[in-house]
């Protein structure tokens, strides 16, 4: 009985084509982190505290001018931060903007007068809109592109965990020690992160123009995600706002279960959504996270039902984490790296505007219609970005700049 040659060995050259995954927890990536989490808790900490201290000090009116003023701020200082990352770069930039969050912080309760402390949150908005574009581009641009998604979803769990500690803390140490040492802890959080800043790299030198706000806003493949998650962010600030109030004050426990529920879904399913985006694209996970957000939206309208409320604030929790982490990683994947400021911009301007166009139109709408049906209203509204997610499922959309390069020169 006779045998064939015995198989030979794989060579070198037929192996080392297959390559590891490039590490994500790099050294920049790391300190990038140490400096959101400064951000995130100076601003997350003094978010409920200001109000509350201007109220004490001018009433109710106050309270809402100092929130105004901290959102309109934000959103005036996402539009223009893409131009100044593109003139100063992303070191300066966050640098200024860490600045500007935590300096007026130290002396907020100097004066207790309403212009003062709307003037303080004013000067803050701007400081906090510059940390999130330019710093969510900087770290965008320390993530391996084959490994975008799943990076997005860590940078969501890393920014989002302080804001949920922070914010009740914040009310609890005002309440222990007063409204002073807190406003100085978030000042101090802020300025402390500006020393891991200075180990970041900045932006590499580019012969090509960054892409503009306006310029993106008529770019099809970027508006489309942008449609999209305004659409889950509406919702987002209707469900944080007005579920307490649509919720029966019998049932106080069921709010707190649901908003839990809703934030621990979204973290889960932004992970879960980066992973499967690596292997098989984030494009296709658009749609879907929009249907799972209406179908939760949908479920909440009974509002005197506790499984319902639970179950839908889950539901729609689970879909917005989707939508959240596969709207932003594909258009990180549809412009070259020097536009990722304007990616930023675009997406954080969804996000702040589509929660605080929801809130008002939202208080409007269940005044005349009771919460259930406006509840589902919402639902049916955000069906209309269907449109649009079906538009770019069917199309190949061409980037306005080439594509960023697999390794960053960097």
């Amino acid at each position: 009985m006779t045998t064939g040659p015995l198989p030979k060995p794989p060579s070198p050259e037929a192996t080392s084509d297959v390559r590891p995954p490039p590490p994500l927890l790099t050294r920049p990536l790391l300190l990038r982190f140490a400096s959101m989490i400064g951000a995130s808790l100076s601003f997350f900490l003094l978010l409920s505290v200001v109000p509350a201290y201007a109220a004490e000090r001018g009433g109710g009116g106050a309270a809402g001018l100092a929130t105004g003023s901290l959102m309109l701020a934000t959103v005036l200082g996402e539009l223009v931060t893409p131009r100044l990352v593109g003139r100063f770069g992303y070191r300066l930039t966050l640098i200024a903007g860490l600045f500007l969050l935590g300096t007026p912080a130290l002396v907020l309760t100097v004066s207790g007068q309403a212009v003062w402390i709307v003037a303080v949150c004013f000067v803050r908005g701007l400081g906090f809109a510059l940390t999130i574009v330019a710093g969510g581009a900087l770290t965008a641009s320390l993530i391996p592109d084959e490994r975008r998604g799943e990076g997005l979803a860590l940078v969501g769990v890393v920014s989002g965990v302080p804001s949920l500690v922070a914010l009740p803390l914040g009310l609890w140490l005002a309440g222990l020690v007063g409204y002073g040492p807190v406003a100085v802890s978030g000042g101090l959080a802020a300025l402390a992160a500006i020393v891991f800043v200075l180990g970041l790299p900045d932006r590499a030198e580019r012969k090509e123009q960054p892409l503009g706000v306006v310029r993106g806003l008529r770019t099809g493949a970027l508006l489309r995600p942008v449609l999209v998650f305004a659409a889950t962010a509406t919702a987002a600030g209707i469900v944080v706002t007005f579920l307490p109030l649509a919720v029966p004050s019998a049932s106080a426990g069921v709010v707190a279960v649901a908003l839990f529920m809703q934030t621990a879904a979204s973290t889960l399913t932004r992970w879960l959504a980066g992973r499967h985006g690596d292997r098989h694209g984030s494009a296709r996970l658009v749609l879907p996270g929009l249907l799972l957000s209406a179908a939760g939206v949908l479920a909440i309208a009974p509002t005197t039902n506790p499984v319902a409320v639970v179950a839908g604030t889950a539901l729609f929790g689970a879909g917005f984490g989707i939508t959240q982490n596969a709207t932003l990683a594909v258009m990180y994947t549809r412009v070259s790296a020097a536009s990722y400021g304007t990616v930023s911009a675009l997406w954080n301007l969804a996000y702040d505007g589509g929660m605080g166009v929801g809130a008002a139109g939202f208080g409007i709408t269940a005044g005349l219609t009771g919460y259930p049906w406006a509840f589902a209203l919402t639902a049916l509204l955000m069906l209309g970005a269907v449109a649009p997610a079906l538009r770019d499922r069917r199309v190949t959309p061409p980037s306005a700049h080439p594509p960023a390069p697999a390794v960053d020169p960097r």
